[in-house]
């Protein structure tokens, strides 16, 4: 029974060896160093695996008897966990409440029986009458939105085109934390979708960088990228000094290679100019010829000179 227990995953009781790769995770084991980079990023204190299987899975394995319950679990759980930290949708690869119970070996031994094959979901059949209604009307609705979302992509990547500010304003992606994407989007700006670079704000509420908003009531005309609200270059304010309090003080990562230092945003520009004041001092080669250093004239006795 014990031998058998330990080829079956702690969590879903499917068998290890389905894995081509033959990856499995001790339940009572330190997490491993990619689940550690990643609740690093997310800002989690977790270092061990029941914690984690407690926080996700609502399993506690801490008082798990090794003649009862499996000292592994399968990387397919492993995903599960990876995906819940990462915000992305896991229904798909492990249902609800569909952790398994184990219980002591008896007669009627599931684990050592053939007929235990872990947890499978069960499928309700569609009406096929209705699902033919509904396929149509997804197809119709998927036409119209395709359409509007073409729309807003070539919209976007004009705007982007105009303000071509690759080379001057910070990616999001530099961003030390991973911050949720509702935030990261309150500080980006709405044209260029970089890191607000000298922040302004419409009179609809709509916040840019000042070079690009600029660019594109040029090119585009009086009105907000965003809202199509009419909007001037005279109507651009500063936004509140709260708001540019917590933009200054987001930590960013240097893309400076060889340098990946957390550095403040607002001191970020400080920072660079470091990096660029010791690039100039490397390229710079001092010469020295020897001899005696040459006085200016000026500074000489007249009898001297």
């Amino acid at each position: 029974h014990q031998a058998k227990l330990s080829h079956l995953c702690r969590i879903c009781g499917g068998p290890l060896k389905t894995d081509p790769y033959k990856r499995s995770h001790p339940v009572h084991g330190p997490v491993d160093d990619e689940m550690q980079a990643l609740l690093r990023k997310k800002e989690k204190r977790a270092t061990s695996w029941p914690d984690l299987l407690t926080k996700v899975f609502k399993i506690d394995v801490r008082g798990d008897v090794d003649t009862i319950h499996p000292i592994n679990f399968c990387h397919n759980c492993w995903n599960v966990v990876q995906r819940k930290f990462s915000n992305l949708p896991c229904e798909e690869y492990f249902p609800r409440n569909g952790t398994v119970e184990w219980h002591p070996h008896s007669s009627s031994c599931e684990v050592c029986g053939t007929s235990f094959r872990g947890v499978k979901r069960k499928k309700q059949a569609l009406n096929p009458q209705r699902s033919k209604k509904l396929r149509v009307a997804a197809g119709c609705a998927r036409k119209i939105r395709r359409i509007r979302s073409t729309k807003r992509v070539n919209n976007k990547a004009l705007m982007k085109k105009i303000a071509s500010c690759n080379k001057i304003h910070l990616s999001t992606k530099i961003l030390a934390v991973d911050y949720p994407v509702d935030f990261v989007k309150s500080i980006s700006c709405q044209v260029c979708e970089h890191i607000l670079a000298d922040p302004v704000e419409t009179t609809c509420r709509h916040l840019f960088c000042r070079i690009c908003i600029l660019k594109c009531l040029k090119v585009m005309g009086s009105y907000c990228p965003s809202c199509h609200y009419p909007c001037f270059p005279t109507d651009l304010v500063s936004p509140v000094k709260s708001f540019l309090s917590v933009l200054n003080s987001l930590a960013v990562r240097c893309p400076v290679k060889g340098c990946h230092e957390e550095v403040l945003l607002g001191k970020y520009c400080h920072h660079l100019s470091i990096h660029k004041e010791v690039e100039d001092k490397e390229g710079y080669v001092y010469v020295n010829k020897g001899g005696r250093p040459r006085q200016h004239l000026l500074s000489l006795t007249r009898r001297a000179q």
